[in-house]
């Protein structure tokens, strides 16, 4: 799995409703890695976010529009948008992160220097270094529950499973999303980096910490908790299934 220093790094950036968010963002990423190009997933945001980011992709040819239908969940954006950077961008190295300046621009450089020496490389709040600003105390248990379920209930060594600030070796993601993600939501998050760690990958944390976003609404809500809650060991029912056929 080499990753080409020389080759095509593109950003994904899942929209919906971040039209106050997008322009300064994307500034700021071509700031930090101006060879990058940035790819905007809109699922058809009601305050224009899609329409905005469109006329700057006429501007700029380092920015790339998909504009779905629909809000389907943030794990099929991805996949969507995963597949479009391998097939169509022909990225080498992906870089995947929220649109609302929740993770730091300034970080993306490290992560993708990481690459040289790893597959995937996680943004993580909860080694040393990292953490959360401006969260109540309820999400900030949520996070760190659902980390922590994750991270026993699948048996994997890494304490953030459900950040969504990674940048991927266009090789591994290439494997990861070759079948179909099950899970729509932030699950999508934790079911990537496990299958990532079925594959034999060289996986490494590093610190952030998360900002809050400024403006705008968050979209975490009970549902998305709820959906970890049970489709995390329906992943490892089928995983155990899989093994005892193959066997």
């Amino acid at each position: 799995m080499g990753y080409n220093r020389e080759g095509r790094i593109v950003i994904c950036l899942p929209t919906y409703n971040e039209l106050e968010n997008i322009v300064p963002l994307v500034e700021a990423i071509q700031g930090a890695v101006p060879e990058a190009m940035l790819l905007i997933i809109d699922d058809a945001s009601p305050d224009g976010t899609g329409e905005k980011v469109a006329l700057l992709a006429q501007k700029d040819s380092r920015i790339v529009v998909l504009r779905r239908q629909g809000k389907e969940g943030l794990g099929r954006a991805y996949s969507e948008g995963f597949r479009y950077a391998l097939d169509h961008l022909h990225a080498t190295a992906i870089v995947q992160m929220d649109a609302d300046f929740s993770h730091p621009v300034e970080k993306i450089p490290e992560l993708l220097h990481l690459l040289i020496d790893h597959d995937l490389v996680v943004g993580s709040r909860y080694v040393p270094g990292g953490g959360t600003e401006r969260w109540n105390c309820w999400r900030r248990f949520i996070s760190r529950f659902g980390s922590l379920y994750s991270r026993v209930l699948l048996g994997l060594p890494l304490y953030d499973l459900t950040s969504g600030f990674k940048a991927w070796r266009g090789t591994l993601l290439a494997q990861v999303v070759q079948e179909p993600i099950s899970a729509g939501g932030y699950v999508f998050q934790v079911e990537t980096t496990w299958k990532a760690s079925r594959l034999g990958a060289r996986i490494v944390e590093v610190p952030f910490v998360f900002g809050d976003r400024q403006h705008g609404q968050s979209k975490m809500s009970p549902a998305i908790a709820f959906e970890a809650a049970w489709r995390l060991p329906c992943l490892v029912l089928a995983d155990w299934m899989r093994s005892r056929h193959d066997g």
